[in-house]
């Protein structure tokens, strides 16, 4: 099982850089990324990430939950192979 605590950054890294999401903008200490399937033009996302230094768990299964992840556990693997 990987690590569940990661910072705000390193998720942002990882769903722009792996995830296929844009980051578009950042209001305060969160950034905005959005995410538009490439041929379902229906499946759009839109993921905020605190740019903290730690992550809640709760707050990472909600960031999971929105980027379109149906397994935490997962999630946190594929967050950590690729941080």
């Amino acid at each position: 099982m990987g690590r569940r605590t990661f910072s705000g950054m390193e998720v942002v890294k990882v769903l722009v850089n792996t995830g296929g999401f844009e980051w578009r903008r950042t209001t305060g200490d969160h950034a905005q990324l959005y995410y538009e399937h490439p041929s379902n033009k229906e499946d759009r996302r839109q993921v905020t990430v605190p740019l903290h230094d730690e992550l809640r768990t709760g707050t990472l299964r909600d960031i999971a939950e929105s980027a379109g992840a149906h397994d935490f556990a997962a999630f946190c693997e594929w967050i950590d192979r690729h941080a």
